[in-house]
């Protein structure tokens, strides 16, 4: 019992045994059967879309586009990535841009319509006297004068007032002339012979035309044939009224005939002789009402009527004379007095003037006061009146189809040969704007008018189309400063051109300071509008300097000259920007003082481009903290004053 036992117990551990090698053989077996078959695919994925490749451009250069990060080859800034967004199929002028960023750059639009706009014309001038109205009292016969009864001038005078008391030998002989011929005809007059008296009568008749001729009013002859006897000395009176503006001779002096004794000016009616630029010729008429202000008399206004435009112009200020005629029964306007005046054209189509005062209406060439319903000849000169039509002006009411179609004077960027403007594009997931390449009638107040690019209803952009023009700019695509765009394939060639043959380390070259021409005549643009006190006109060659500015070849220069050009080409962009956008002509004059400072560093450190400026300094600018200007002319004009002191300051500097 005890052998069996003891065989079953080794029987069971050997099975033990058996098992678990049966189990290991069966694990290893399939380990290795797992690495032995083929491995089994994964389930499809989608693969990721290739990437764009990115490129690096230059803020100051849009033209220079690299697959990598590092310098501008032609400025040395660090290179930013360009980043297409979502246009990148867009147009070659279009950009989109996302809500945030419309709202981050202000982009507002108005849009294009037909509308009646005004143009205010604003000019500066002065009182003068009606030439028509002056009249001068001269020596009819030969004499001594032997008493002026009028001492000084402004003395104010009647018709018929005595001025002379002349002393005359043929006057006098003239005299006896006729007393002998009155005393003839009174002793033929019982005479039988007809012929002899009416001889004699004749005789009486020539003698007293003669004394009249010779300046002798008739009851002076009347006085004369009373007396019976000659006088030697004859009183001369006023031919005219008004004031003694000139005394031309003096007592005891000998004069012929034909001297001139006294000038004499009537008031009652003056002149006002304004200065026009050209580009405002064009919204004045013969019969324009004019409202003006004289500095004598703040706040109160006074009207005339435009009589005369100079057919030439005056080339140094490039302005035209107008003449205005201005009642002045009061006398309050006296000549020399200072003056600004405005002139408001209501704009119809093509330009023409509208003016419902003389709509079918009949007017006078040479008086333009006078204005009559129906055809005739006019009051003060006798001349056939003309029809308004035939000067200028829209011949019925105005109607519907006379509005111009218009669009505001923000909307387009300005580069002196080209208009750009910027058009929201329709039906577009985000905003999207396109620029557009206009051609532009002339400014009307706030607006300008559209002779092609545009109809009524589209959507313009009015505030942010520079940072607009900027971004096309950064993205290589057309805009004002490149028309033509930088795309990638030329960069590379534009960067080997320059790159080949860099101008000498601090030095100048010729070229470069031939291109700082088109910005310094810009900024004396703005000098001369400001000492004109017109900010539109100084708006407007603002922009004009940033476009040139734009247009600035900085490879031209290297080294030290490169960096100081960086920097100050920087802050002149800064500041022409400011005094564009300046709200006022105020404003426009605190940004024009510190844009002075930098083109007088512009010009020391690079020279003058061309000719010969100067340098201004006016002490009484800014509460009399003083402030510096360059003008081309030596003669002081002030921009920080402009007609109310236009020559205050002097000249420190000659730069050539």
């Amino acid at each position: 019992m005890k052998w069996f036992a003891k065989r079953m117990k080794c029987g069971r551990v050997r099975a033990a045994a058996a098992v678990m090698l049966l189990i290991a053989a069966f694990g290893a077996g399939f380990m290795v059967r797992g690495r032995l078959q083929p491995e089994q695919p994964m389930p499809a994925q989608t693969a990721p879309p290739p990437k764009a490749p990115e490129l690096w451009t230059c803020s100051m250069h849009p033209q220079i586009q690299l697959p990598k990060p590092g310098l501008c080859p032609i400025c040395h800034m660090a290179l930013v990535t360009l980043d297409f967004g979502d246009d990148a199929e867009a147009g070659p002028r279009e950009l989109s841009v996302s809500a945030t960023s419309k709202k981050l750059m202000e982009i507002e639009t108005a849009a294009v319509e037909h509308r009646f706009v005004t143009a205010a014309v604003r000019m500066i001038g002065k009182v003068d006297y009606d030439e028509t109205r002056v009249s001068y009292l001269t020596a009819w016969v030969p004499g001594r004068l032997d008493r002026l009864f009028v001492d000084y001038t402004g003395v104010p005078v009647r018709k018929g007032d005595h001025m002379v008391s002349l002393y005359s030998p043929e006057l006098l002989g003239a005299q006896e002339e006729l007393l002998q011929a009155v005393r003839a005809a009174k002793g033929l007059a019982n005479s039988d012979d007809a012929l002899l008296r009416r001889t004699t009568a004749a005789t009486v008749d020539a003698a007293r035309e003669k004394l009249r001729l010779w300046g002798l009013a008739p009851e002076q002859i009347r006085t004369i044939e009373q007396r019976g006897t000659a006088d030697d000395h004859m009183t001369i009176y006023a031919p005219a009224g008004g004031i003694v503006i000139h005394k031309n001779a003096q007592e005891g002096m000998y004069v012929n005939t034909g001297t001139r004794i006294y000038t004499i000016a009537d008031l009652s009616r003056v002149w006002v002789n304004l200065d026009a630029y050209e580009s405002d010729l064009q919204w004045l008429k013969y019969g324009q009402k004019v409202v003006f202000s004289p500095e004598s008399y703040p706040g109160e206004t006074f009207t005339g009527t435009i009589a005369f435009i100079h057919p030439v112009l005056n080339e140094t200020t490039r302005t035209v004379k107008v003449r205005v005629n201005v009642p002045n029964e009061d006398g309050r306007l006296k000549p020399g007095m200072f003056v600004r005046a405005v002139a408001q054209a209501n704009v119809a189509t093509g330009g023409r003037i509208m003016d419902a005062v003389l709509a079918r209406k009949w007017i006078c060439p040479m008086h333009p006061e006078v204005v009559k319903a129906e055809p005739g000849t006019c009051d003060a000169c006798g001349m056939p009146l003309v029809r308004a039509e035939s000067l200028g002006y829209v011949g019925t009411e105005p109607k519907p189809e006379d509005k111009p179609l218009v669009i505001p004077a923000s909307a387009p960027l300005l580069t002196g040969k080209r208009a750009i403007v910027y058009v929201a594009v329709p039906g577009k997931d985000k905003p999207t704007y396109e620029g557009r390449e206009v051609v532009l009638g002339p400014r009307a107040g706030d607006y300008y008018l559209v002779k092609h690019g545009l109809t009524a209803g589209e959507q313009v952009v009015t505030k942010g189309n520079f940072k607009l023009d900027a971004e096309l700019q950064i993205r290589a695509k057309p805009s004002m400063m490149t028309p033509e765009g930088a795309g990638a394939g030329g960069a590379h060639a534009h960067h080997a051109r320059h790159a080949a043959a860099p101008a000498p380390a601090a030095t100048v070259a010729p070229a470069f300071r031939k291109q700082l021409g088109p910005v310094v005549d810009g900024y004396l643009s703005v000098q001369a509008a400001l000492a004109s006190d017109d900010r539109d006109a100084a708006a407007a060659s603002a922009k004009q300097a940033l476009a040139a500015l734009g247009k600035v070849d900085m490879s031209l220069v290297s080294g030290g000259t490169h960096r100081s050009w960086m920097k100050l080409a920087g802050e002149l962009k800064t500041l022409l920007t400011g005094v564009a956008e300046a709200d006022g002509i105020e404003p426009a004059r605190a940004k024009f003082a510190l844009l002075s400072e930098q083109v007088a560093a512009v010009l020391t450190r690079f020279g003058v481009p061309d000719g010969r400026l100067y340098r201004a300094w006016c002490p009484m600018a800014f509460d009399n903290r003083g402030a510096a200007w360059i003008q081309r002319e030596k003669t002081l004009s002030n921009p920080y004053f402009g007609a109310m002191m236009p020559r205050c300051g002097t000249i420190r500097e000659e730069l050539e």
